[in-house]
């Protein structure tokens, strides 16, 4: 997990050094540049280090051509080791997983990106090639932009400060060729979410295949040569992710926040108990939240109110846990493969709902995913998201729809399947709590509305559209002080509800 720029057209490295400086939180153990020689271009890197922690630094060079061959990468590669076996022959550099990207880059080019199991975005040079890439759902962030004869990349948007006109979002699930002599580049799609089928309707079939599945990716994740441990706030999710992780980590560390007496924390002892964890969690007042407020959206990158929402408690719980460990497993996707919010019952005809899913998978980049992302790496923590593996993606659009929310359903069997898929594993009173957004069972989004400023202009933003409410105003005015010369922090600006499927 890291922060990465690349610049090309230029060689000019006080200016990649200045961005790396606006990302210095996103690697707080190193900082690297490397010219090209053989070319106009400068790679930067800021490192949190996790695999191979002594000898991991980036960017990794090719021995054989260290000026013309590099890469620069962020995220974790989780069949890094199977990659490397297969060029068992050649020399590597480090043990990170990194070097595995590079190494099967360099030999198979933009067909690589496909075998590539992980969370990832990375620049890969090969003389006069550019090889810049973005993992299938976007749970890793990149952004690009084109100035003049200039090709910029960076991990978040603070990073190009100064900077508006051609900053773009990196989509998610796409790769990147430029040649760097001409200048010219092509973006090519390489991975779709899998359209529903719905072909699973047994319910038992569906159990099977929901446990076998998801145990695999937790399993995967759990990769690391550094601490390691959960996101813990009660809920289904959180849970079942924690329960299935410490069966290869007995002693796992937890973490959960919230207001004093809030569900989360109630709920989140139940689970730490009943699964022998060591908990720990944080009791969040409301001067925490102002005093925190200011610095949650310059990170965040979003003034988006039902995101600024859901960052608040991944904000103080991300805090607590960097404090114990560098990796942490999250329960980010499963109310969006599984039917879990509110709003899904509204839907009435299965095929809609299954198409709402396949939408909200693929926006979860620039909303929910942008938040966990930023939040963790504001605090120089990794986060990993196991109900976003590709297979268990595939998996959920595979099951029936009324196994995910059984027709006239009440409060407590949204996730229906998933809820029968891990019954035995955690207490019932867990396993079919009623569903609550982050931000409702910390207490953070009714304690918002406490100090949110009553009388906090609504009047249009410089995206162009309005806040929807006063509450949203306030983050948009909060953040505009913070991002005065950044107003692409606007521009690119998701709502959740964007595309939603009627």
């Amino acid at each position: 997990m890291c922060g990465i720029v690349g610049l090309f057209g230029e060689s000019d490295e006080t200016a990649v050094r200045e961005m790396l400086q606006r990302l210095a939180h996103r690697g707080p153990d190193g900082e690297r540049c490397s010219q090209l020689s053989d070319i106009t271009a400068v790679l930067g890197h800021r490192r949190l280090a996790i695999i191979d922690p002594v000898g991991g630094d980036q960017p990794i060079p090719d021995l054989a051509a260290p000026d013309r061959r590099a890469i620069v990468s962020n995220g974790m590669l989780y069949n890094y080791r199977q990659i490397r076996e297969r060029f068992a022959e050649e020399p590597f550099v480090t043990s990170s997983d990194a070097e595995s990207i590079f190494k099967i880059c360099l030999a198979d080019d933009t067909a690589a990106v496909d075998q590539l199991d992980g969370m990832f975005a990375f620049l890969v040079v090969n003389g006069n090639r550019l090889i810049a890439a973005r993992d299938p759902i976007g749970i890793k962030p990149l952004y690009f932009a084109r100035t003049g004869d200039r090709l910029v990349f960076a991990s978040e948007i603070k990073a190009f400060s100064g900077l508006d006109e051609g900053i773009e979002e990196f989509p998610a699930g796409h790769v990147l060729t430029a040649d760097l002599k001409t200048g010219e580049h092509t973006l090519d799609r390489y991975f779709r979410v899998p359209e529903p089928t719905s072909e699973i309707h047994e319910v038992n079939e569906a159990v099977e295949r929901i446990r076998e599945t998801l145990k695999a990716s937790v399993a995967k994740r759990l990769q690391s040569d550094v601490p390691l441990g959960c996101f813990l706030s009660g809920g289904l999710d959180s849970s079942i992710i924690t329960a299935l992780a410490c069966r290869h980590q007995p002693d796992m560390h937890t973490f959960a926040v919230g207001i004093e007496g809030s569900n989360d924390l109630l709920a989140s002892r139940r689970v730490a108990e009943h699964l022998g964890t060591r908990h720990h969690e944080f009791v969040i007042t409301a001067d925490d939240v102002r005093e925190a407020l200011p610095q949650i959206l310059y990170y965040l990158e979003s003034y988006d109110r039902d995101l600024v929402r859901s960052a608040v408690p991944c904000w103080f719980v991300s805090q607590l846990a960097s404090k114990i460990v560098t990796v942490v497993l999250t329960g980010e996707g499963a109310d969006e493969l599984f039917a879990g919010y509110a709003y899904h019952k509204t839907y009435h005809d299965g095929a809609a709902l299954m198409q709402e899913l396949h939408r909200s998978i693929g926006a979860m980049h620039n909303v929910n995913l942008q938040r966990v992302d930023r939040m963790t790496m504001a605090h120089g923590l990794e986060a990993r998201v196991p109900f976003l593996d590709r297979d268990v993606i595939e998996l959920g659009m595979q099951i029936a729809p009324e196994l995910k929310l059984p027709p006239g359903s009440s409060s407590g069997d949204e996730k229906w399947i998933l809820r029968k898929a891990f019954e035995d594993l955690l207490p019932h009173e867990i396993v079919w709590r009623d569903k609550e957004q982050f931000d409702e069972g910390s207490g953070l989004s009714g304690l918002l509305q406490q100090i949110v400023p009553s009388k906090e202009p609504v009047s249009a933003l410089p995206d162009g559209r309005r806040p929807r409410n006063s509450e949203e105003a306030w983050y948009a005015r909060l953040l505009g002080e913070r991002f005065v010369d950044a107003p692409a922090v606007f521009r690119l600006t998701a709502r959740w509800e964007d595309n939603r499927v009627d």
